[in-house]
C-alpha cells in the first residue's frame, strides 16, 4: 500500500502545476480521481503523483490531445481489458510525435542552413572592410 501523501499544495510545487490545474485535470478525467481526507482535503499518494507526472510530460512536453488521454485514462481504469487497446492509443501517438520530431529536426536544419548563408555573407562584408595589407 503507498504510505506517501501529498497535499495539492506539495504536489503542485513539485510539477509545477497550479492547484487549478491539478483540481481541473481531476476534474475533466485527465487523472483519476485523487483521494480526500476527512476534511475532504486531497491526498496524493505515490500513484497520483506518477499520473500527474505522465500527463504533463504527455501534454506539455509530447503535445498529445487532451481527449486522447482523457480515453487513456478511462481506459486504463476499466482494467487488463483494455491493455491493447491502451497500447494502441500510445502507438499511434508515439507515430505522430516521430512525425513532428522528424518535421521539426527538417525545420531546424533549414533555419541553420539559412543562419550558416547570413554568416557568409556578413564575414564577407566584413573582410571587405578591412582595409588591404599590401
Amino acid at each position: 500500500m503507498n504510505t506517501m501523501s501529498m497535499s495539492i499544495a506539495e504536489v503542485s510545487e513539485k510539477f509545477k502545476l497550479t492547484q487549478d490545474t491539478l483540481r481541473y485535470y481531476e476534474r475533466i478525467g485527465l487523472i483519476p480521481p485523487v483521494t480526500r481526507n476527512k476534511s475532504g482535503m486531497r491526498t496524493y499518494t505515490e500513484e497520483d503523483c506518477r499520473w500527474v507526472d505522465f500527463i504533463k510530460c504527455m501534454r506539455q512536453s509530447a503535445g498529445l490531445p487532451v481527449e486522447t488521454l482523457i480515453e487513456y485514462v478511462t481506459l486504463s481504469r476499466q482494467g487488463d481489458a483494455t491493455l491493447e487497446t491502451r497500447k494502441g492509443l500510445l502507438t499511434e501517438q508515439r507515430t505522430r510525435l516521430a512525425g513532428k520530431i522528424a518535421e521539426m529536426t527538417d525545420t531546424l536544419l533549414r533555419l541553420d542552413d539559412k543562419i550558416e548563408r547570413y554568416e557568409q555573407t556578413i564575414l564577407k562584408k566584413e573582410q571587405a572592410l578591412r582595409p588591404q595589407q599590401d
